[in-house]
Order: C-alpha cells, then sequence, then structure tokens
C-alpha cells in the first residue's frame, strides 16, 4: 500500500510536466553539491539512487544524445547443455540509443531508451529485439518537498549483451539485494524495477522522507532456465535524517519488503521488517561516504511451512568523481529473495565500478561484482540451497572525432549454485567483445 501511494503521489505531481523533461539537478545519491548552504542532500542509504559512473569533467546536463552501436561478442559458454558440456556461440548486436537529460527551475528528468536486434551464428533461435529502457523524474513541490522517480526495464536474450558491461548496472548507495542473482545462459529474460520517493526537509537540519520500491524478473518456458524461478519484490519505508554540519549526517530508517517465488507449485513468500541507523560524510561535493546497520526481522512461508529469524543488516557505500576518475563501491547484508533463485536467503553482496580518462581520446573502465547467498528455508522444503557468484570486467575505449568510437572489453563470470541446472556443470563464462559507435550530442533549453 505505501508503494501505491508513493508512486501515486509521482504521478499527480508529475502529470502536468511530462512535456517539460529536464535534466541536471544533482542526484542525491550521488557526490553532487547542493543549491546552497541551507538545503539538504538526501543521504546516499535513503535516496533509492545511484552513484554516478562519469567522471567530472563529463558531467553535463541539458542535453540530447544518441547513436548506434555495432558489437560482435564471443561467449565460451553460451548456452546450457544436459551433458555439461560448454557450447561457445558467437552474437552480432545492432543497438541504437537516444537519451535526454533536462532541468528546469524545478524540475529534472532523464530518459534512456536503447532497443537493440541481436543475432547468434551457431542457434538462430535465440535470435532477439532487445528493449533497454530508462526513467527518471525529479520535481521540487515547493522550496522544502521533493519528489523523485526513477524506473528500468530490460528485455534481452543475454544479460551480459550491454556496450559497456562494467558500467552497466550502476552501484546503489542503499542497503540491497541484487535483482538479479544468476547471470542465465542465452534465452528470454525480463525485468522491472523502480522506486518513488518523496522528502520534506523541515528544518535548516532536518529531513523526513517515504518511499517505494517494487521489481519484477520473468524468464522464458522454455528449457534454459532450469533451476532459476520468476520472482517478484515490492517494499517501502520511510526515515530521518539530522544535518549535525554541513559534512555530517546522521539518521534512522524503517524498511518493509515483501518477495516471492515459486517452484512446483509451491510458494515462497517473504516478509521483511528492517530499522537502520546510518552516518553520511561529504567531504567535498564530490565524494561522500555511507554506514547504514541494525536489526532485521524476518517471515517466511513455504507452503505451510513457516519461519522466522532475527538478523542483523548492514551496509557501507562510497562515491568519489574527480576531473578524470570516477570510483563507486558498496556492500549490503540483509535477507532477502533471491533474484531468480527460489526461497528467502542471508545475502552478502559487494560492487565496485571506476573509470579513468587516461589521454583526451582514451579511457578505461572496469566493474566487479560478488554476492553470496545462503537459504533460510531447510533444503528438505524444496528451497534453492544458494551459492555464490563473482565476476570481473575491463574495457577500453577510444574516441575518433566527436562521433566515433571504439570499444573492446572482458569479463570474466563463475557462478556455484548446485541447484540451477543450466549453470551447474558449468560454472565459468568467459566474454569478449568489441564495438563500433556512432553518437551525437546536442545541448538544449539554452
Amino acid at each position: 500500500m505505501l508503494t501505491r501511494i508513493c508512486l501515486g503521489l509521482l504521478l499527480i505531481a508529475s502529470a502536468p510536466l511530462w512535456c517539460q523533461v529536464n535534466a541536471s539537478a544533482p542526484e542525491s545519491g550521488t557526490t553532487a553539491g547542493t543549491d546552497s548552504d541551507s538545503r539538504m542532500f538526501t543521504p546516499a542509504p535513503v535516496s533509492g539512487e545511484s552513484y554516478s559512473a562519469e567522471t567530472a569533467s563529463e558531467a553535463r546536463s541539458n542535453y540530447l544524445s544518441g547513436g548506434i552501436s555495432f558489437t560482435s561478442a564471443y561467449m565460451d559458454n553460451a548456452l546450457a547443455t544436459a551433458n555439461g558440456h560448454e557450447i561457445s556461440d558467437v552474437s552480432y548486436s545492432i543497438s541504437p540509443m537516444l537519451a535526454l537529460d533536462e532541468t528546469t527551475g524545478r524540475f529534472h528528468s532523464t530518459l534512456t531508451y536503447s532497443p537493440g536486434f541481436t543475432f547468434y551464428q551457431r542457434d538462430s533461435s535465440f535470435n532477439e529485439a532487445d528493449q533497454n529502457l530508462g526513467l527518471g523524474l525529479q520535481y521540487r513541490l515547493s522550496p522544502h518537498v521533493t519528489v523523485s522517480f526513477h524506473d528500468a526495464f530490460h528485455k534481452t536474450s543475454d544479460l551480459f549483451n550491454q556496450p559497456d558491461f562494467a558500467l552497466s548496472n550502476p552501484v546503489s548507495g542503499t542497503v540491497q539485494a541484487p535483482s538479479v542473482a544468476v547471470i542465465s545462459p542465452i534465452g528470454d529474460v525480463l525485468s522491472n524495477s523502480g522506486n518513488g520517493e518523496i522528502t520534506y526537509q523541515f528544518s535548516p537540519h532536518g529531513m523526513i522522507g517515504a518511499s517505494g520500491n517494487f521489481s519484477n524478473l520473468h524468464y522464458s518456458s522454455t528449457g534454459e532456465f532450469a533451476g532459476l524461478s520468476d520472482g517478484s519484490s515490492q517494499g517501502g519505508g520511510a526515515f530521518y535524517t539530522y544535518r549535525l554540519s554541513k559534512k555530517h549526517y546522521i539518521g534512522a530508517q524503517y524498511q518493509y519488503g515483501r518477495s516471492l517465488s515459486s517452484l512446483t507449485g509451491t510458494q515462497y513468500d517473504t516478509e521483511t521488517h528492517t530499522i537502520f541507523l546510518f552516518y553520511s560524510l561529504y567531504l567535498n561535493p564530490h565524494f561522500s561516504i555511507s554506514f547504514s546497520g541494525g536489526p532485521q526481522y524476518s517471515d517466511t512461508m513455504q507452503g505451510s511451512f513457516a519461519s522466522q529469524s532475527w538478523s542483523p543488516a548492514a551496509g557501507a557505500s562510497f562515491g568519489w568523481q574527480a576531473r578524470h576518475t570516477s570510483l563507486s563501491g558498496s556492500y549490503s547484508r540483509l535477507v532477502s529473495g533471491g533474484g531468480g533463485l527460489v526461497g528467502a536467503f542471508h545475502s552478502n553482496s559487494a560492487s565496485f565500478s571506476a573509470r579513468q580518462l587516461v589521454a583526451k581520446t582514451w579511457s578505461i573502465s572496469a566493474g566487479a561484482n560478488y554476492s553470496i547467498y545462503q537459504t533460510l528455508t531447510p533444503f528438505f522444503f524444496l528451497a534453492n540451497p544458494g551459492g555464490h557468484s563473482i565476476s570481473g570486467t575491463v574495457s577500453i575505449q577510444r574516441q575518433f572525432g566527436q562521433h566515433m568510437s571504439f570499444q573492446a572489453g572482458y569479463t570474466r563470470l563463475h557462478q556455484s549454485y548446485g541447484e540451477v541446472a543450466a549453470i551447474a556443470t558449468t560454472p565459468d563464462t568467459n566474454r569478449e567483445s568489441i564495438s563500433i559507435s556512432y553518437h551525437f550530442t546536442r545541448p538544449i533549453g539554452r
């Protein structure tokens, strides 16, 4: 109910403003500066936003950009097979892209749309039209009240199939489990996630807020995803934060979450209640670090069986944007659904991303992710016992003139989930890719 109320408020507030799409207001999950000393940040643990992967010299606003990319990739473990042998494949992708970022005095919006067409050399039955859509809205109802909404939708046959996979999953400062736990073999996957928030700064040093979020994950009905399950989650919460000084924030947050998954007709329903205390430090307008922690209560139903438990929840994150460098990282520990795994899990996850401009026309980016899941559900109730995954990606980019660029990347993925037949016998994947892109950028609203 809280989720629906928050999203309803956001849609009502933004309905008359769709034609004003705008963007460069600082994202509260990042370390961008405020309008004045009296206006507070929304600390990363409660903002629901992600740290920017751009360097300070790349940051811009009020622009329209677009382009098209041609990508070829080789994977040595593209298709799952019953006999456990790896089958490689080469894919070819064409991906147009359009992005809009605009800001007015009170309204900030971002819109990114990238359809795509992917063709596979070995098995053309997996050829697919991909869809990637991202939307962000932020509106200041008054000098002290701000509402925001973010949504991301993906339809793809290959979760790796993005021009810069190293930076395709932004690092979030909010304590949360990954929406997708297992990177599956080639096959249709749909995912959608969103969050909305309203904040009210009621004094020079005090702010309260409420938020709602949701996520949905759906796999195709074919056999490529044996051991994985569709899942969904909803949640909401409220927070209070106090500014001790210009650089120091403390606060408390309550979070409610519910996740659903099913296997062989048995439904797994987990509800969680968490109280976080958090602290955020803003060393300068381009660097922040946050810590949060508190108790978490979980109630899990597996058919007619119920279990309850208390456990600690914790998180930490940081973001830094220098002129030629951007770094961000996060860690979270909590009870959550499995993002494709069946049941409820104690999850520990960490992520990191980096980007470095090494010359005027050269840049390097890297990303890494680690997750481990331990089930809360007794194994004899058919839940997945859990497992772990670790991945790393590096890529290099070369700019040719104003409109052309070249990129080459490598990704290494290891996954260990014994009950996921699709990857149990072939846990390792290596992917190499190259892409050539044409792109343009036009200023707007100036």
